[in-house]
């Protein structure tokens, strides 16, 4: 039963993040629900979102939703910041990297508002001394703590004006850079319970496609909506774990 209810979970999720970031709202607390160890449940989350992720890219790629020699400059960058981001986590409180990530979201969900015009813009993704700094600083915090990393690109990438469909297949290849490494280690350290972790693959890959085929046909007036919805969610839910 724990299998089948993996894989739903794995396709709620996954659809989520695709679309909007915070799928890590739907799957992390289910699988400790579940019974399933906080460590193998962060692996389990690493895995499924190394491959959904790059399946993800590749199906936008293939519908030319975006170039693989953007998504080629994501990679090095969100990889040396999920990995400079687990060297930090090992320095820092988790107290601390919780304050860093509401702050860095409510300041993401004020901007919101402020932008007037998210995801209408046709550009190309430039590494530059804006979105370069920022990518890396996602990838940090991705690397130390991680919920809300795929909520705060698509803010980044709306800044950028780039369009939503082209914005979706970056995040994931982002998404896979960091979480890669990060599944390694999970795996050399013995984490892994290989059953559960595979039905939520499975899942995840399902969600993949589902989330990519959704985000070719969402306005974007109801993605703003939508990230704004998760956003605060994810507020919401951080700060109850901090003082509750």
């Amino acid at each position: 039963m724990d299998y089948i209810w993996l894989f739903m979970i794995g396709i709620i999720a996954t659809t989520l993040g695709t679309l909007a970031g915070g799928g890590g709202l739907v799957s992390l607390p289910a699988m400790l629900l579940l019974g399933m160890p906080v460590h193998s449940a962060i692996g389990a989350n690493k895995i499924s979102n190394t491959f959904s992720s790059l399946s993800s890219f590749i199906m936008i790629y293939r519908r030319k939703g975006v170039s693989l020699k953007e998504g080629l400059k994501i990679i090095p960058i969100s990889l040396a910041g999920g990995v400079t981001g687990g060297l930090i986590a090992s320095m820092l409180a988790e107290e601390i990297l919780m304050k860093i990530a509401i702050f860095l979201l409510i300041f993401a969900f004020i901007m919101s508002f402020v932008s007037k015009a998210p995801f209408t813009g046709n550009d190309h993704f430039y590494l530059n001394k804006q979105s370069a700094p920022s990518l890396f600083g996602i990838g940090i915090y991705d690397g130390a703590f991680g919920p809300g990393q795929g909520t705060l690109m698509l803010y980044l990438f709306s800044y950028l004006k780039i369009s939503y469909y082209k914005a979706v297949g970056l995040v994931r290849v982002a998404t896979f850079s960091s979480c890669f490494g990060a599944a390694i280690s999970y795996i050399a350290t013995g984490q892994i319970i290989w059953g559960l972790t595979l039905a939520l693959l499975l899942g995840s890959l399902t969600g993949a496609q589902i989330g990519v085929r959704l985000a070719g046909m969402i306005k974007v007036s109801y993605v703003k909506v939508l990230l704004r919805l998760v956003t605060a969610s994810l507020i919401i839910q951080m700060v109850v774990d901090m003082f509750f």
